[in-house]
């Protein structure tokens, strides 16, 4: 009896000084229902970038430097180390060189270089460009080993891959409640990811676009074992629960 009335008191002392953690989802949200994979989340072939508001372009024209911009054909491919970029504006649009403004938001990355080599085949035969986004990042936080903002390359990445650079999960991974935030619009999107059970691989490795975040909270007992661990040092609240136990019991 004596070992259960200290036990609720050490909870009782612990709950006052409580502390947030923005990865450990209230227990009304854990009750949510897993449902069916939202649309703007299911895998799609036919995805691809779109450029945006902000984003930062390099133009390469093979040979061409006063065509380009942090060309990677050059022999300094400074990029953005050096600034050299065009920044769409808040028309969506750039200025590029002999061609002056042009609108670019909305094109995918292959139609912005068609343009450009419809455009410079009037002065240059066969020319030979490249067209690169250099601010396309997903973002990976909580209960991961290595938590990070990583730059993307390719088109199609994958919430699995993505949790495998980020150096896989924490010990504390509530691998029930793996959130996908994603802008869309005015408003973000959430999709909730089960990740325990095997099966329906579609619906848990979904596709993950530049501009998501993808969040690992923790599990409900992980403050539990921190504060544990600051009444008796180096101890889980397991190990904690078997001191305690053996004390009443000599």
């Amino acid at each position: 009896m004596k070992l259960f009335s200290l036990l609720f008191l050490i909870i009782l002392s612990l709950s006052a000084c409580k502390t947030s953690n923005i990865f450990l989802f209230k227990n009304k949200e854990r009750k949510e229902s897993i449902v069916e994979l939202d649309t703007n989340f299911r895998f799609s072939e036919s995805y691809r970038y779109t450029i945006r508001k902000n984003d930062k372009i390099s133009i390469s024209v093979w040979l061409q430097d006063e065509l380009s911009v942090g060309s990677v054909y050059g022999v300094y491919n400074s990029n953005q180390i050096y600034g050299k970029w065009l920044l769409v504006d808040d028309e969506g649009s750039v200025d590029i060189p002999r061609l002056g403004k042009q609108i670019v938001e909305g094109m995918t990355v292959i139609e912005l270089k068609n343009f450009l080599k419809d455009t410079f085949s009037k002065w240059l035969v066969n020319p030979v460009v490249d067209v690169k986004i250099l601010n396309k990042q997903i973002s990976i936080l909580g209960e991961v080993r290595v938590p990070q903002t990583m730059t993307i390359d390719k088109e199609e990445n994958n919430l699995l891959e993505l949790i495998s650079k980020a150096g896989g999960f924490e010990f504390y991974a509530d691998l029930k409640y793996v959130k996908v935030v994603r802008p869309f619009g005015d408003s973000v999107l959430v999709e909730n990811v089960d990740l325990r059970k095997s099966g329906d691989y579609l619906s848990k490795n979904i596709q993950v676009h530049p501009g998501d975040i993808v969040i690992v909270p923790s599990k409900k007992y992980k403050q539990f074992d921190k504060r544990i661990s600051t009444i008796i040092p180096f101890a889980t609240s397991l190990s904690t629960f078997a001191v305690l136990f053996g004390v009443f019991n000599q």
